[in-house]
């Protein structure tokens, strides 16, 4: 029995920096980390495992070649494996193509209970690749999970934040869980852990590997293009009202009525 837990190496926040000719993120030489959301992620895997008894943790990231390091950090925190999808055919994949290329992983994996990712990326806020995963597995999904209440290897029951508090959801298993920060506190990674990290083998799986139908993979498989970035031109000065309150509501009626009538 396998928990996967998904997880994507970013860069820095202090390092961002865009392909010119792309108009995507460049990773390769750029110094990076775990996204933060995973952290929880990669935790709440190996308290399942504790929790159940039994079962293998195996986190999978895909990206170049350099998300090895993200991997062997996850396994130095507590992860039994790791699996790298790295090709050049991923190469600027949106989150659905992103996603389908992680849906083949689980597929090959197989025997998963759960798959688990933090709710969102940093480099990209869209919090899409979680359920975008539950869609092509055709699996359910639960986002924005605080807590995980009680289960066992056919369901599930867990906390889910809303903006209002937040629900019980009860789900059959397997599916697809996001997490966010609130659920636990990540571990330490340990000496052993370290050790572990430093020798282990990380297998590294191709487009081929996966069997992907590569209309789906990379920029020609990614339904969504990123046409232009640029920096938005400065504002312009404002206007300062002064007077007595009564004075300068007035004005300002008058001001508002003239821009909503143009």
């Amino acid at each position: 029995m396998k928990i996967l837990v998904l997880i994507k190496q970013v860069p820095d926040t202090t390092d961002v920096k865009i392909d010119p000719e792309t108009n995507t993120l460049k990773r390769e030489g750029v110094e990076s980390v775990i996204n933060p959301f995973d952290m929880y992620a990669i935790e709440e895997a190996i308290r399942i495992k504790e929790r159940l008894g039994e079962g293998e943790v195996v986190a999978i990231s895909m990206g170049p070649p350099q998300a090895e390091e993200a991997l062997r950090e996850a396994i130095s925190m507590g992860c039994d494996s790791a699996i790298l999808l790295s090709d050049r055919k991923f190469a600027g994949s949106d989150t659905w193509a992103t996603s389908y290329s992680l849906s083949q992983a689980a597929r090959k994996i197989g025997d998963y209970l759960v798959i688990l990712c933090g709710k969102q990326a940093s480099d990209g806020d869209t919090a899409q690749v979680g359920p975008g995963v539950s869609t092509h597995l055709e699996i359910p999904q639960v986002t924005y999970i605080k807590k995980i209440e009680e289960m066992d290897k056919e369901k599930a029951r867990v906390e889910r934040m809303t903006e209002e508090g937040f629900d019980i959801i009860e789900t059959p298993l397997p599916a697809v869980f996001t997490v966010v920060k609130e659920i636990n506190e990540p571990r330490l990674p340990s000496l052993k852990g370290k050790m572990k990290a430093k020798k282990i083998e990380i297998p590294v799986w191709t487009a081929e590997d996966l069997a992907c139908n590569e209309e789906k993979i990379g920029l020609d498989g990614s339904p969504t293009r990123v046409v232009k970035i640029f920096t938005p031109p400065p504002r312009e000065g404002g206007r300062v009202l002064e007077g007595e309150p009564d004075e300068i509501s007035k004005e300002l009626t008058g001001l508002l009525k003239d821009v909503i009538t143009g």
